[in-house]
């Protein structure tokens, strides 16, 4: 069936400039477009569901096989633009606070190795840029988060890089400065490279240090693991869950595409956090950095 007949015969969220997000997506098994398809109601409320009770959402073979193919081999194109860093972090990528105790959370620094491919590197034609742009991807995501509306994050690093990850890389247990993330797995590594999750252990109201120097100490109570495979797609509140990769074990490299939703159009990261996470600040982080947020969580 070609995507025009496809237009014709159900009800769709596309407009008239849309993608051909048949060429990204596998609308058959998951027809986001439809918005009265039976299939996408069930999806919807298997995520909401899911996001509920564990803060995240999983929905396999979401990609079609080809897109992926095309995102790494862009990747493999843009290989001189990736940006290293290694350093030492605490979970909410800020300066060190000599005002705490010693035992406090920010306090707790940890090694970090990673890399990124930051938004603004992504040549014209990417899939991430198409899959990102789609209005009706965004009112899927929307329905999915029960939050509306939801917008692009207006930082122009963050708001759809690739994470590139090398043999030893790993990210430590951190928050986001951004409330939802959605994940995009496009290239497993030999090992190593889970996902880890404390699903809501702090909320807009209550930073639980307690519970949060607890899981920084080792503690593995809260903790959830999440293997990808390549296709997949992620729904993550990683505001308010912590989270963190574990290094990466052989040659190949994981690679994931990290497209961001916001509640506020207008944030960016704070600059502390686009140097260590990205490698610069721009301009726009330091002149949004006293943009008052939706919540008074450290970030």
């Amino acid at each position: 069936m070609t995507l025009q007949n496809l237009y014709a015969q159900v009800p769709s969220a596309f407009s008239a400039a849309e993608i051909a997000l048949d060429a990204l997506i596998d609308l058959d098994t998951y027809p986001i477009h439809d918005i009265h398809h039976p299939k996408r109601k069930v999806l919807i409320d298997r995520c909401r569901q899911s996001l509920s009770e564990t803060g995240c959402a999983h929905i396999p073979k979401f990609m079609q096989p080809v897109a992926i193919n095309t995102m790494r081999a862009e990747v493999e194109r843009l290989s001189t633009e990736i940006r290293r860093s290694e350093d030492t972090v605490n979970a909410y990528f800020s300066e060190d606070d000599a005002s705490l105790d010693a035992t406090h959370p920010k306090r707790h620094f940890m090694s970090r190795r990673s890399s990124f491919i930051n938004s603004d590197r992504l040549e014209s034609q990417s899939l991430l840029r198409q899959f990102y742009d789609s209005d009706v991807v965004v009112h899927f995501l929307s329905e999915c988060l029960g939050v509306a509306p939801i917008y692009r994050w207006a930082d122009p690093l963050a708001r759809n890089p690739y994470s590139v990850m090398q043999e030893g890389d790993h990210f430590p247990w951190h928050f986001d400065g951004n409330e939802f993330t959605v994940s995009i797995l496009v290239q497993q590594s030999e090992g190593g490279g889970d996902f880890e999750y404390c699903p809501n252990i702090r909320n807009p109201h209550d930073e639980n240090f307690d519970g949060v120097a607890d899981v920084l100490s080792g503690g593995r109570q809260p903790v959830h693991v999440l293997t990808l495979e390549p296709g997949d797609l992620q729904l993550f509140k990683g505001r308010y869950s912590l989270h963190s990769v574990t290094p990466i074990v052989g040659k190949t490299e994981r690679i994931i595409a990290l497209p961001t939703y916001v509640t506020d159009p207008y944030a960016v990261n704070r600059p502390h956090h686009s140097k260590t996470v990205y490698g610069e600040a721009l301009p726009i982080h330091f002149e949004r950095e006293s943009v008052i947020r939706a919540d008074n969580l450290m970030d």
